[in-house]
């Protein structure tokens, strides 16, 4: 399948897209250190079903570009909320179900709490996906810090000199941690690997896992975004909330329905882990027609 293109603000956003151009549309995102074959599988699901479901490329990975040398390369979450706004602007999309995990969760979180309008309904991998920086340094338990480590080492020169020379070896080793029941074989990791050798990947990478933190500041074109999502915003469109029973990174986020404040499920999928539609695609393609179904009632 060959990607298409749409130019944004600051961006040239490629996506795949599955089904007809009048279907029902339909948003995923992908995560770090994953890309839009994530949804190779569920994506096809969908579109039998009738959705028209678009899956960009994020800022950093794979053909998706940025218009300016001049453009910071930050990877904040407010950034990511405002591509895939912009995404949708630029596609005319007036309404969408959104879906993601990892960073392209948090996207589509973002979108929903702040542009309930725009949001038919939401399937979000580990709920509440918005970083509350203000917190950032409060310590969680010893395991929990052990699986953050890529996130601390990204804050060290050292981590920056290795991503840049061992892309592909970190994301292996993210994959395999966080997805422990995951048997993904060589040519399935190949199929996404080339998407880090964006020239833009390591600064955009680098620069989300050190602005969540609030070691580095962000780009005066979000400042508003960030302001508002530092309030923390509840979330009040129609969702599902997935986690894995299996994820390596995070986890569980059953103390996260207090952030959700309109029709709320949250579902387990057993043995997966962080890489959820990938893991489980026709479970994952059901919450999304779950969601849907769930705004029309």
């Amino acid at each position: 399948m060959e990607p298409k293109t749409v130019t944004t603000g600051v961006l040239r956003i490629a996506y795949l897209e599955y089904g007809l151009a009048d279907g029902w549309p339909c948003i995923m995102g992908h995560g770090y250190p994953y890309d839009v074959h994530a949804y190779a599988e569920a994506a096809p699901l969908l579109a039998r079903a009738g959705a028209r479901v678009l899956v960009p490329w994020l800022r950093g990975y794979g053909p998706t570009r940025f218009l300016s040398e001049s453009t910071p390369r930050s990877g904040e979450q407010a950034a990511l909320g405002a591509d895939l706004l912009a995404f949708m602007d630029g596609l005319k999309i007036g309404r969408a179900v959104l879906g993601g995990y990892d960073w392209g969760g948090r996207a589509a979180c973002i979108v929903s709490a702040l542009h309930p309008e725009r949001v038919v309904g939401l399937v979000s991998g580990n709920s509440y996906n918005i970083q509350n920086i203000a917190r950032a340094m409060e310590p969680v338990s010893p395991p929990e810090e052990a699986a953050l480590w890529y996130q601390y080492y990204f804050h060290s020169e050292r981590g920056r000199r290795g991503l840049e020379r061992n892309r592909r070896g970190i994301a292996r080793q993210l994959w395999s941690m966080w997805s422990p029941k995951w048997a993904f074989d060589e040519a399935t990791f190949e199929q996404t690997a080339p998407s880090f050798d964006n020239p833009d990947f390591v600064d955009v990478v680098i620069h989300s896992y050190r602005h969540r933190f609030g070691l580095v500041e962000g780009d005066p074109a979000y400042a508003d975004i960030e302001e508002r999502l530092a309030a923390q915003p509840p979330i009040r469109v129609p969702t599902v909330a997935i986690d894995g029973g299996s994820d390596g990174v995070n986890p569980g986020t059953a103390h996260h329905a207090r952030m959700f404040e309109g029709r709320f499920e949250r579902r387990v999928f057993r043995d997966a882990g962080h890489n959820l539609p990938q893991e489980c695609p026709a479970e994952w393609a059901q919450a999304v027609l779950d969601v849907r179904a769930a705004q029309e009632r």
